[in-house]
């Protein structure tokens, strides 16, 4: 196990292109450390250039205290798993486990015995005489995921190693990396662009945009406190609902809809009055009958998730989570409220959650909202 620390980290490409924008991050002996974020927010350049496969433009990079910015990659103590798996098609499943001892020089047997080990605790040594192709696509992740454990590196980097899995694989791939990582207590920095894998895996979270943080806490705190509008829309399996809201003195104005002000928010006294509510699906609640205090509209779309139902009612676009025992019909009038106990209320002008200054975070766009947005504009901002 070994600490990672980067600061000041930053790269640009010959083209221009600033992909890690002076980024300062730690990640702590034995962490479940997810890195995510969409497409292009620079991510897997950070983890490349933690294992030596990208060269930084400026920064330092250290590992177990040890300054590893220009030190080759086979020297900085890490095993990577990538997200095509990168096995030798030619050769066998023991031979991918163990080409990594194969570089330091270890003898045949001292190879052959510890890819079995490492094949028997993944469950794969029935599989050791076989070749990637002849190997499912769960199958040939684990091997990947051998060949990076028998190196019994400090730090483990994963880039995406998922992604190609379809949804039942990809979930039992999931509970099978939880496992190991806590039972090596390893150091781990994960890569994905799936809030719902990062959410499930990580003991800290960092989401990015545009080559910086822009938060960074334990998961549970990403998911019920997000400090600003891009990582409310962006974290949760249903997104967060974001609404258009003004503030008069007391009374919050949602629409034509009065609403109670967000428990957090009550507490601050600030000069703005045109804000952005956030309230996730399961902490909205849905009544066929006249509520006072409610967003009102007409039920518009009903998704079975299971024990429970994904409503969106329309004119404001608001999506609710409900355990009814049978679905509202499309059409019908429905009204929504809120625990204010789990709303947020942020500022229309940067994006900020109100009670929080999160400049150290700031991307050099912050998530503004145009002044002619509506409820829709607001829901994918």
């Amino acid at each position: 196990m070994a600490e990672v620390a980067v600061s000041s980290l930053t790269k640009v490409f010959p083209n221009g292109v600033r992909a890690i924008d002076s980024l300062d991050v730690s990640v702590n002996e034995g962490e479940f450390f997810a890195l995510l974020g969409p497409s292009g927010c620079g991510k897997t350049t950070l983890l490349r250039m933690i294992a030596g496969l990208e060269e930084p433009t400026d920064g330092t990079i250290s590992i177990g205290g040890k300054d590893v910015t220009r030190t080759q990659p086979g020297q900085r103590d890490v095993a990577m798993v990538f997200q095509d798996y990168a096995l030798y098609p030619h050769m066998t499943v023991t031979d991918n486990i163990s080409y990594p001892l194969k570089i330091r020089k270890m003898s045949k047997d001292e190879r052959r015995e510890g890819a079995a080990r490492v094949a028997k605790g993944l469950q794969l040594e029935h599989l050791l005489d076989r070749r990637p192709a002849q190997l499912s696509g769960g199958q040939q992740q684990r091997v990947a995921v051998a060949r990076a454990i028998v190196y019994k590196p400090s730090v483990f980097l994963f880039d995406e190693p998922l992604s190609n899995l379809d949804a039942r694989l990809r979930l039992e791939a999931r509970t099978f990396l939880k496992k190991l990582q806590r039972d090596l207590g390893s150091t781990t920095i994960y890569v994905t662009h799936d809030q719902s894998e990062a959410l499930a895996l990580a003991d800290r979270i960092a989401v990015m945009r545009n080559g910086r943080i822009r938060q960074l806490a334990p998961a549970e705190e990403i998911y019920n406190r997000p400090t600003s509008v891009f990582v409310a829309g962006f974290i949760g399996s249903v997104p967060m609902n974001l609404l258009d809201a003004r503030l008069d003195g007391e009374r919050l104005h949602v629409g034509r809809s009065v609403l109670a002000t967000p428990d957090h928010a009550r507490r601050e006294k600030t000069p703005e009055s045109d804000f952005v509510l956030g309230i996730r699906p399961e902490h909205a609640s849905l009544s066929l009958t006249e509520t006072d205090g409610a967003v009102a509209g007409k039920v518009s779309v009903v998704e079975l998730l299971g024990n429970d139902y994904l409503v969106t009612i329309e004119n404001d676009t608001v999506t609710v989570q409900t355990t009814a025992p049978t679905a509202p019909e499309i059409g019908t009038r429905a009204w929504v409220t809120f625990d204010s106990g789990k709303a947020l209320l942020y500022r229309r002008a940067d994006g900020g959650l109100v009670g929080t200054d999160e400049q150290s975070f700031d991307d050099g766009e912050p998530d503004s909202i145009p002044s002619d947005a509506g409820p829709e504009a607001l829901k994918t901002s």
